[in-house]
């Protein structure tokens, strides 16, 4: 082969790649805007009924904006496999649970169990790694930067420092190192202190961001291959075709190689070596407040301050991923360690491979139309109704005999008495307003006696005020004294009316007044 083939077959092995693939098809820009939407950056699993909701409504958004969405890219290649609405049109609202099952297909979604049980989604490495590129391209800034030299010319000379085997030239480095270190705090003692420009440390910032912006892609990587190794191991497990001592060497093994021979195990390592030193954390985190402290940390946004500020997290987060996948991988072995039963898996695999040449034997002499019965497997237990209640002698026992009143508990009521704790007496107040001499009606109550000057006759005088002018519009307020049964005096404030002849008039005939009867 000639070099252009070697290069065409290099290039469409890339181009292949799921994440690749999920940036070069038509609707990309719909994808990848409901994978950000979806999975915020503080969000990495999402429960699949919110997930399907959450999908369809974005895409729906999208499509009505004018967007070309993964729906209409299904339509225009296969019209007929859409859904139809009751009226017989194409059905333009999208699936969510069709599309996620797509993305899953296309290695874009994971599909799986959270603890307690329950269907959960989150992003590929591929579909991080193709965000990650989209956040990188999407931010302005110069690709040649003081910023990014700076970085590769430190990264080199460190490496190149660990590289060195002449342990003279190291301590040449070393002193060199010491030196300057010692000029910088003389400069700093004597006040010389150089400030940083925005522009600057935006730039640094924005170099940073891209490393942190990688970060969850590289862990996923890590994830997924050990998720992989897991698979494999399950699937030898349950053929049988190797010992179970040989499939623990081989995970042991492929455990080593995952964490040595890939770079994605590598970093791993390496991060796991970080997260172990707090005083290195410690560090990190001072480091980032004081970057967030620089006046050019005003010009970012709350998500931008936040994901920075967040790293450490990131780092906690994915390595906790990829640990909880390790045990997942762990306890999957022991358990078939522990519970594999030959015989059993032997016997269960004899029955069912016998259900299938049963089947296959009906099949052939059936038609699609014909029924059979089949019986279930096992057959329906026929268990009788126990006893749910004993015998009680509490419940056979005759109640007691119900205990004639007392009639002395008691105290004899007259009525008199009756009537001191009963409504207003209408007629006598009523007599009262008509032939006393006072000129107001506080005046007339007060010449009552004191039996029938009772908190409750207030109500009583208020029902024969009303219709009076000035009481109605409570022109004057004047005390009123009564006196309760019990012989306190109360005072209440109510309004009060003048007594003229013209309104006293001739003595009413009570005899068929309701208000009076009740009151009597």
């Amino acid at each position: 082969m000639t070099d252009v083939d070697l290069e065409f077959a290099r290039v469409r092995a890339v181009l292949d790649r799921p994440t690749l693939r999920l940036m070069s098809r038509p609707t990309s820009a719909v994808v990848l805007a409901v994978f950000r939407t979806v999975f915020d950056r503080d969000v990495q699993y999402v429960p699949a009924d919110r997930m399907h909701l959450q999908v369809e409504e974005h895409v729906a958004r999208l499509q009505a904006a004018g967007a070309r969405t993964p729906a209409n890219e299904a339509r225009s290649v296969a019209p007929d496999a859409g859904m139809v609405s009751e009226q017989g049109e194409p059905d333009a609202r999208p699936n969510g649970r069709a599309l996620c099952r797509e993305w899953v297909a296309a290695q874009w979604l994971v599909r799986s169990n959270s603890p307690d049980g329950d269907e959960q989604y989150s992003l590929t490495s591929h579909a991080l790694e193709a965000l990650s590129l989209v956040d990188a391209l999407s931010s302005d800034r110069a690709l040649i930067s003081e910023s990014r030299l700076a970085m590769i010319v430190d990264a080199v000379h460190r490496w190149a420092a660990r590289a060195e085997p002449d342990p003279a030239v190291q301590v040449r480095r070393i002193d060199a190192q010491i030196a300057e270190l010692q000029a910088e705090r003389d400069r700093l003692e004597h006040g010389e202190v150089d400030t940083v420009d925005d522009t600057r440390m935006r730039d640094g910032y924005t170099n940073i961001s891209d490393l942190i912006r990688q970060l969850p892609s590289d862990f996923k990587r890590v994830e997924e291959a050990v998720a992989a190794m897991h698979r494999s191991i399950v699937e030898d497990f349950r053929q049988e075709v190797r010992p179970i001592g040989e499939i623990l060497d081989d995970y042991l093994a492929r455990t080593d190689n995952l964490m040595e021979a890939t770079p994605e195990g590598r970093a791993f390592e390496g991060a796991f070596e970080l997260l172990r030193d707090d005083a290195l954390l410690l560090r990190l985190r001072d480091d980032i407040q004081t970057i967030l402290a620089h006046p050019f940390a005003d010009g970012l946004g709350a998500a931008e301050r936040r994901a920075f500020r967040n790293t450490v997290v990131i780092l906690r987060q994915g390595i906790e991923d990829v640990l909880a996948q390790r045990r997942q991988l762990t306890a999957t072995l022991r358990d078939q360690i522990v519970a594999h039963d030959v015989a059993r898996d032997r016997e269960l695999d004899a029955v069912l491979r016998s259900v299938e040449r049963g089947l296959a034997t009906w099949m052939d002499q059936g038609s699609a139309r014909d029924r059979l019965p089949l019986g279930l497997l096992p057959a329906t237990a026929e268990v009788g109704t126990l006893r749910e209640r004993f015998y009680d002698p509490d419940a056979e026992s005759v109640p007691p005999a119900i205990e004639e009143p007392d009639d002395d508990v008691f105290e004899e009521l007259d009525v008199e008495t009756l009537r001191r704790h009963g409504g207003p007496l209408l007629t006598e107040l009523r007599a009262a307003l008509r032939s006393a001499s006072a000129d107001s009606s506080v005046d007339a109550f007060h010449g009552l006696p004191p039996e029938q000057r009772r908190p409750v006759e207030l109500f009583g005088l208020a029902h024969l005020l009303t219709g009076h002018d000035d009481f109605e519009s409570a022109a004057h307020l004047a005390e009123h004294r009564t006196v309760r049964p019990d012989g306190r005096s109360v005072t209440f404030h109510m309004p009060t009316a003048a007594l003229t002849d013209e309104r006293r008039g001739p003595d009413p005939d009570t005899t068929n007044d309701e208000h009076a009867q009740e009151a009597r």
